[in-house]
């Protein structure tokens, strides 16, 4: 993982987990104290966010020793150890929420993922994230989908060019939308435009729009999609999208299928961390 803005993103975690002070571990707790501790997964899933835990410990006390026994994105079983941490025993107790709420949040990301993921392995459309993520979380999450096996949409507003209905409505329409968007931006940057039905599909087809994505279609209609479009621009599915009808969406012959659900939605991954 290569995130500059991470450990910032921990000491604000942290500042708000400690406060003026661990108050409990400084009560109970010996300065001196060595002791080892172990992440445990309590239940069958797919591993993200080590290197985020071992950074927490880090920032807390850089001679914590942090030795990861798997990698990001393999899969565990309930009862197998994750890592094992070594140090002052009160950096390990004050940090240890901290690293487990990343780890089981990742880790629940990448699990779910993988799962649906492999709901359309024998398809050839790829499964994408959405920007419907957690406020100052959204690198980290979408770092666990990729570890799950998806792939990652836009980060943002700033990296790709989406035209949505309320562009459409306040731009005057799809060709003129488009059509401006192609004098703006760098020609590098593909233009995706959101249709609701298939006569929209046909009027981002003649603006030579580079995706488009069928917004909350039944698969019939995808299906007609498909067959109108003949490979002239990429398809995205998107919307009323789950587990349960993914598989058909996915045989529609889209390109794409995104999910916001893939972050908004994912549980989290049920880890322990106990003191020897």
């Amino acid at each position: 993982m290569n995130y500059l803005g991470l450990d910032d993103l921990i000491k604000r975690s942290l500042e708000e987990d400690i406060g003026y002070g661990d108050i409990t571990t400084l009560s109970v707790v010996p300065a001196e104290q060595i002791s080892e501790g172990l992440f445990i997964a309590k239940a069958a899933g797919v591993i993200a966010g080590l290197e985020v835990a071992r950074a927490v410990f880090r920032q807390l006390d850089p001679e914590i020793i942090f030795i990861g026994l798997i990698k990001d994105g393999d899969a565990v079983q309930s009862g197998e150890t994750i890592a094992k941490v070594r140090g002052r025993s009160r950096a390990l107790l004050t940090g240890e929420r901290t690293a487990l709420n990343f780890l089981q949040r990742l880790s629940g990301i990448a699990s779910q993922t993988r799962q649906w993921v492999e709901i359309i392995k024998d398809s050839q459309a790829s499964l994408l994230d959405t920007r419907k993520t957690t406020p100052g979380l959204r690198v980290l999450e979408k770092y666990a989908v990729a570890v799950g096996g998806a792939r990652n949409h836009r980060f943002g507003l700033y990296d790709g060019v989406m035209i949505k209905d309320n562009h459409i409505i306040a731009a005057g329409g799809i060709q003129r939308a488009v059509a401006m968007a192609r004098a703006r931006v760098p020609h590098t940057l593909k233009i995706e435009v959101e249709v609701e039905n298939l006569d929209q599909l046909q009027v981002a087809l003649t603006a030579k729009a580079d995706i488009i994505m069928l917004d909350n279609m039944d698969p019939a209609t995808m299906k007609a999609a498909v067959a109108i479009v003949k490979g002239r621009a990429l398809l995205e599915a998107s919307g009323g999208i789950k587990a349960a009808n993914l598989l058909e969406v996915a045989q529609t012959g889209v390109d794409f299928i995104s999910m916001g659900a893939l972050t908004h939605s994912a549980f989290s991954l049920d880890i322990s961390f106990d003191i020897l």
